[in-house]
């Protein structure tokens, strides 16, 4: 009962948890399978000789997007299954099943979280029908913050991991022992890892700023939008005159 109360504390509020039998914590996500009301649920299973923890999907990704008319076998599937395993702790495997292993609790919630960011990449790829004209906000972005990092004097990292449980990155990184941590939103699933990072340096009592940029409502949903008010420092709408003189004031009261 102890490890069960234990890795129930380990998994964040953003989750809901539930008790299933032999010692199965079945984790309902706030994140959905692309185009349906479908929300992304994770099973966390204890392994054999409480070396650590499984965590899976149960193969439902596939499934759904089978149901769909999806194609799991596209050579788009394919590539990203084998970035997947480069950049995640997540991977596809041959029965279909999108799962990771944490070796101990404090990495069960991360963990959780990229299975399910990987279950709706996978989704949305298997079930793409046409390619979207690439937007240019993560440039536009990077441009202003390595802007003022210039004008202020302040160190500036991109696309640098977070001293955090799960190799969570931040888009940019402003400061050093207080640093303004920004990330870029471009889904839903990034902009809930924005409230991932935002509650474990809570948990972990780190200094950093989080602040989340969505390059619109629609993109991220307008739920989702206004729930991480509440679960990052502040979460913003991409506006280049606002958010300049925002993060040139939160880099001075913040990132030192």
């Amino acid at each position: 009962m102890a490890v069960v109360n234990n890795l129930k504390r380990a998994i964040c509020s953003l989750f809901e948890v539930h008790a299933d039998e032999g010692g199965v914590q079945r984790v309902v996500t706030p994140l959905e399978y692309p185009s349906s009301n479908d929300r992304i649920v994770i099973r966390v299973r204890p392994f054999a000789g409480g070396s650590g923890f499984l965590i899976d999907e149960n193969g439902e990704a596939a499934f759904y997007a089978g149901m769909n008319g999806g194609d799991i076998e596209s050579e788009a599937v394919e590539r990203w299954a084998a970035e997947l395993i480069l950049n995640s702790p997540a991977s596809f495997t041959e029965d279909e099943k999108i799962c990771a292993f944490a070796k101990s609790e404090h990495l069960v919630a991360p963990y959780v979280f990229r299975v399910a960011e990987a279950a709706q990449q996978l989704h949305s790829l298997a079930t793409a029908r046409t390619d979207r004209q690439a937007s240019d906000f993560k440039d536009r972005l990077k441009q202003m913050v390595k802007e003022i990092a210039k004008e202020l004097n302040v160190p500036w990292q991109s696309d640098i991991e977070l001293p955090i449980a799960g190799g969570l990155k931040a888009d940019h990184l402003l400061g050093t022992s207080s640093p303004l941590i920004i990330v870029a939103a471009t889904s839903p699933a990034r902009l809930l890892e924005a409230e991932v990072i935002y509650m474990q340096y809570r948990a972990e009592n780190k200094p950093g700023y989080v602040l989340a940029v969505a390059e619109n409502q629609t993109v991220v949903g307008k739920k989702q939008y206004e729930r991480a008010a509440y679960y990052t420092n502040k979460a913003v709408i991409f506006n280049p005159d606002a958010l300049r003189h925002l993060i040139k004031t939160e880099v001075t009261e913040h990132a030192h």
